[in-house]
């Protein structure tokens, strides 16, 4: 979108008058997904906030204790994740993309299962970590082909 000096609310306004029903409704779709990811991200902010002054009232903060680090990395990431989410969606609102990016959802993905090995418990089965860990790899090998074909494409 050029910046043409006008505020963004005549411009959704223009582009709201050009866009068919369907076009309408992704958009009203995506700005209320929007606004309940946020009140999601404000809320699970709340939680990592609290959860952190709790374990620092308590003196318990060590980040050398597994279940410390697992509890508030785990949170610190489900924040990111959602976060991320958010900001896909946002790119679709604001018109800038037309449909959420399928590498944008690899990413997001990728960082779940990062997530998930961080608040693993440390007698987890192997067979377990071996399933994640081929997940990984098979998203991170998507995501390689992905940015190369795109690569591609752009020259």
């Amino acid at each position: 979108m050029k910046s043409t000096g006008r505020n963004p609310f005549q411009v959704f306004r223009d582009q709201w008058a050009i866009m068919s029903l369907y076009e309408r409704f992704e958009q009203v779709v995506a700005i209320t997904l929007s606004g309940v990811i946020a009140v999601v991200i404000v809320i699970s902010l709340i939680q990592l906030i609290r959860l952190v002054f709790t374990l620092l009232v308590m003196d318990a903060l060590n980040s050398l204790d597994h279940k410390v680090f697992q509890l508030v990395f785990g949170a610190t990431m489900t924040l990111l994740i959602a976060m991320e989410f958010k900001h896909s969606i946002v790119k679709v609102a604001l018109r800038k993309e037309s449909i959420i990016q399928v590498k944008t959802i690899i990413l997001i993905a990728i960082l779940a299962l990062a997530r998930k090995f961080i608040i693993l418990e440390p007698d987890v089965d192997p067979a377990k970590v071996a399933a994640l860990a081929g997940t990984v790899l098979a998203l991170g090998l998507t995501y390689w082909l992905m940015r190369e074909r795109d690569d591609r494409k752009s020259e």
